[in-house]
Order: C-alpha cells, then sequence, then structure tokens
C-alpha cells in the first residue's frame, strides 16, 4: 500500500509519481510499488536493501543521493512484549519516503500533522517521527515501572510467592528495550552529524537523541531496581527461614527437658519413690507443665519465638 500527502498543507492525495514536496508512505510494497518507487525517488541500494530486510537493526547512513535511518521500536509500548516494529526513512531535501511492512505507532501518530507550520519540511517531518518512535519508549518505561512496582508490593505483601521468574522475564524486556533505544540513539546521532538540514534541523535531532538518551537511563535504572528488588527477595526469604529456624529451635529446647525427665522416670530402678506414690503422674505432668511454661515465656520475653 502506497499513500502520499503534501508536505505544504497536508492534503492527501493519490500518489502518481510525484517526487518533490511530498512525503510518501509505503506498507509493505509490493515488486510493482517498489519499482514505482525506484522510479520516481533515487534509492540508494544498500539503504534499500536495509529497509526491505525483516529483523534490521536500527542505523543511519548518509548517502550521496539521501539520508537514511530506520529505527525499531515495540508494536505495544502501553502492554509491552517482545514484538517490535521497524520504519526506515529516506530523507531528500524537499520529500520524505517511509517504508515499512504494517505501519508503526509513530507514522499513525504523525501522519495527521503534516502542513501545519511545524510540520511542513522533509527535515521538520523526519524529526516528528522520530520524536514520536522516541515517545512510545517512554510509554513503554511507564508500563514496565508500573510492572516493576506491582512485583514489589508483591515481594513485601505476598510471602509465599516466588517472583524470581517475573523478575528474569522482566529483566529480559528491558535488556531488549534498552538495546533498542541505545541504537535508535546512536542512529539519530549519527544522522544529525551528517544530515544536510539548517542549525533547526540539527537542533531536532539533537533533541531526539537527548530523549532516546533519557529513555535508556530510565530503563537502566528499572534494570538495576529489579536487581535490587532480586537481591531484597532473598534477603527477605533468608531471614523468614531464620525466624522458622529460631522457632523451631526454641520448641526443641523446650521439650529437650521433658524429655529428659521423661527419661529418668522411665528407668526401671527399683528404689524410685514417685513411682509408687499415688501423686507420682500428677507430680510428672506438673513438672512438665512448669518447665515448659517457665522456658516459653523466657523464650517470648527475648523474642526467640
Amino acid at each position: 500500500m502506497i499513500r502520499a500527502k503534501r508536505l505544504d498543507n497536508g492534503q492527501d492525495l493519490e500518489w502518481t509519481g510525484q517526487s518533490e514536496g511530498i512525503w510518501v508512505d509505503a506498507h509493505d510494497p509490493t515488486p510493482e510499488e517498489l519499482t514505482r518507487l525506484r522510479a520516481a525517488f533515487p534509492l540508494n541500494r544498500l539503504a534499500l536493501e536495509d529497509a526491505l530486510e525483516r529483523g534490521h537493526w536500527s542505523r543511519a547512513e548518509q548517502y550521496p543521493e539521501h539520508a537514511f535511518i530506520t529505527v525499531r521500536s515495540f508494536t505495544r509500548p502501553a502492554d509491552p512484549d517482545e514484538f517490535t516494529e521497524r520504519m526506515s526513512l529516506f530523507v531528500f531535501p524537499h520529500a520524505v519516503l517511509s517504508l515499512s511492512h504494517t505501519g508503526t505507532l509513530a507514522l499513525t501518530a504523525v501522519w495527521d500533522l503534516v502542513g501545519r507550520e511545524s510540520v511542513n519540511t522533509a527535515q521538520e517531518v523526519t524529526y516528528e517521527l522520530l520524536d514520536a518512535t522516541a515517545d512510545t519508549f517512554f510509554q513503554l518505561g511507564d508500563a514496565l515501572e508500573g510492572r516493576v512496582e506491582a512485583l514489589e508490593e508483591q515481594v513485601f505483601r505476598d510471602q509465599r510467592s516466588n517472583p524470581v521468574g517475573p523478575v528474569f522475564e522482566l529483566k529480559h524486556l528491558l535488556g531488549q528495550a534498552r538495546r533498542l533505544a541505545s541504537e535508535a540513539r546512536e542512529a539519530t546521532a549519527l544522522l544529525g552529524r551528517h544530515a544536510n538540514g539548517t542549525s533547526a534541523d540539527l537542533v531536532r535531532y539533537r533533541d531526539v537523541q537527548d530523549s532516546f538518551t533519557r529513555v535508556s537511563s530510565r530503563l537502566d535504572g528499572l534494570r538495576d531496581f529489579l536487581t535490587s528488588l532480586l537481591d531484597l527477595h532473598l534477603n527477605l526469604q533468608s531471614q523468614r527461614m531464620n525466624e522458622v529456624m529460631r522457632t523451631l529451635t526454641a520448641v526443641s529446647v523446650i521439650f529437650l527437658p521433658l524429655t529428659f525427665l521423661a527419661g529418668v522416670w522411665g528407668m526401671n530402678f527399683e528404689h524410685m519413690p514417685e513411682l509408687k506414690s499415688p501423686y507420682g503422674y500428677l507430680f510428672a505432668w506438673l513438672s512438665f507443665a512448669a518447665v515448659g511454661g517457665v522456658l516459653a515465656v523466657y523464650f517470648k520475653r527475648r523474642g526467640w519465638w
């Protein structure tokens, strides 16, 4: 599918091969559509191969024919998973060609902005697309931060839960997001370093680069926090285990003298006065209760149980 929009007034139009003052957006173009695009735009062969290759990483390059940048972001940043999408931009002095497989969130967000006072040149459209892509990473950061906070609450409230699996799953997702944001930052920096634009355009590219830098730092912070949360969980588990062992030890110590008394009175000596006493059984139970009660009260006051 190919759609087009004029840069000066934002008017949608049917593309018939124009290559000046226009933004052409192509989604998963057919061979026939690629032939039309190559006839209208002087596309560098290497850049086109990168744009059509599935799974390609983010990168940028300044070719003699045009500037080129491709960036990868998450498909559903508000509900993040491992699925990503990619947008490739061929930036000419007076035209922009965007290429993607199914469209991206950034393309959808910027399409209706074209024609406004601040979005009516090829460089401005490129900036808005990259800035909208950076915004998706901030949405991703908000969603992941919510998951991290939920895990933190789970660690403190539910002592029986095991957050190790979700923590490592989130760390894997954060690592992937951090890598994509870093690659997009490097690509934007390279584009701003070599692009043929005005000083205002270069400032815009630095602004996008700063956005990717900030989101990378935020993702690094979340990943470090997850590591600390995992350490905290392990420490809490160790502390709870120590408390259990302390309680079991206290109970064992209480029953130890009772076992001793039962062993003494269980010996088969002939001369044991309390064995023949009518109150011997009662005396034994009172001894058990007194010794166990005294030890239990003592351990309770010392906080050992």
